[in-house]
């Protein structure tokens, strides 16, 4: 059975957020506007795209 997974893209550039929130960003690992990563679906995951939740687009 494979695990469940959730794409992130990052929609809005981080300049001017808190400095916390662009750690966050760059934890998901994403660099550049556009920017997409498939993330296994885990609590720690989803906080920490509930925290960015303003500068991020969730498919899957």
């Amino acid at each position: 059975m494979s695990a469940k997974t959730v794409t992130v893209t990052l929609a809005k550039s981080p300049i001017g957020c808190k400095s916390d929130h662009r750690a966050t960003v760059r934890g998901l690992g994403l660099r550049k506007l556009n920017s997409s990563r498939t993330l296994e679906d885990t609590p720690a995951v989803r906080g920490m795209i509930t925290k960015i939740a303003y500068l991020v687009r969730v498919t899957g």
